[in-house]
């Protein structure tokens, strides 16, 4: 990568607390879980490091509470290289925290269950973040998440498109855009769950054997409907199967990376994002991109942990070479 790209991340951190079983609870049922975990991450700060440890200066801006947890999580993203002199705390509010239930049971594909107690990452508000104004045209890209509150997004975003600096949306959890807002942003990155949220459109994954243009069509359409609402570009990742990519020039599909074992899938939407942010800042072809951002998620979902399991970029290069070599 001959530049380094400088990407504003505006988002959450949050403490994960991470339960394994084997039966997920029906109501006022009691089982036993296998293991628990507790893992610094969110997808502001998980995004944030996966770009720093693949070679983008990147700044962190969320909020935390005065606690254990937000100490925690300033020194993982301070260790990635993450620029957190802007984070702010909250005298109040703890630190945000997530329990993410992991559904394991052998021969079958994980399944993750989330909730989020926001905690200090929704307290943060526009008077905080409105010195932006003066400062955004430095970056070559601005990251948002639904993880913060709405009217921060959109105040950033504006900030953003008036200045002519690109726009990457990760609207989750999904909420109601505003007709503005959309029309701000370069970039929206959703998963199926997501898009059919947005769009009523189910991108279906029991695939038969005509699966690739049974599905595509149907990502096709759910992500032309958001194009139809400002956003230029839409990519919709399809776990196992690949990304898709909608621009107003052509439409992308990337093939997913073969025989990956999934150990654990908490952060590989973050890791994806993470590796497009940094490599759509340079002269990469969109192919590459497309690419190096599966690779990443590969690794991710290979590997315990949120934070944890952001790989370098030196993973990523030898992963794709053994990938290549097997």
């Amino acid at each position: 990568m001959n530049k380094r790209p400088k990407i504003l991340v505006v988002g959450s951190l949050m403490m994960n607390h991470g339960i394994e079983t084997s039966v997920i609870p029906e109501e006022g049922q009691t089982v036993m879980g296998e293991d628990i975990q507790k893992s610094p991450g969110g997808k502001g700060a998980n995004q944030a490091v996966q770009m720093a440890r693949l070679g983008a200066d990147v700044t962190l801006i969320g909020k935390i509470g005065r606690d254990q947890d937000g100490k925690e999580l300033i020194k993982v993203c301070k260790e990635a290289g993450v620029h957190t002199e802007q984070i702010l705390y909250d005298d109040t509010l703890p630190t945000g925290s997530s329990i993410v239930l992991l559904e394991k049971v052998p021969g079958r594909k994980v399944k993750k269950r989330s909730i989020i107690v926001p905690g200090a990452c929704m307290a943060i508000t526009v008077d905080e973040i409105c010195y932006l104004e003066d400062e955004i045209e430095k970056y070559d890209l601005v990251v948002l998440q639904n993880a913060v509150p709405m009217e921060v997004n959109e105040e950033v975003a504006r900030y953003a498109y008036e200045h002519q600096v690109d726009v990457v949306l990760n609207p989750t959890p999904v909420k109601k855009l505003s007709k503005e807002f959309m029309q701000h942003i370069t970039y929206l990155i959703v998963n199926e769950q997501a898009a059919k949220s947005m769009t009523g459109v189910k991108i279906h994954s029991d695939w038969k054997r005509d699966w690739t243009r049974f599905n595509l069509d149907e990502a096709r359409v759910a992500s032309a409907v958001i194009r139809g609402r400002g956003v230029p570009t839409v990519l919709v990742t399809l776990g196992e199967k690949g990304v898709i990519m909608n621009t107003p020039e052509r439409f992308y599909y990337k093939k997913a990376v073969e025989d990956v074992e999934l150990i654990d899938p908490r952060a590989a939407g973050d890791a994806f994002i993470g590796a497009f942010c940094t490599r759509i800042c340079t002269d990469d072809s969109v192919g590459k991109v497309l690419s190096i951002a599966n690779y990443t998620a590969a690794l991710s979902i290979a590997t315990p942990g949120a934070i944890e399991s952001l790989p370098t970029s030196k993973k990523v290069r030898e992963y794709m070479e053994q990938k290549r070599d097997a």
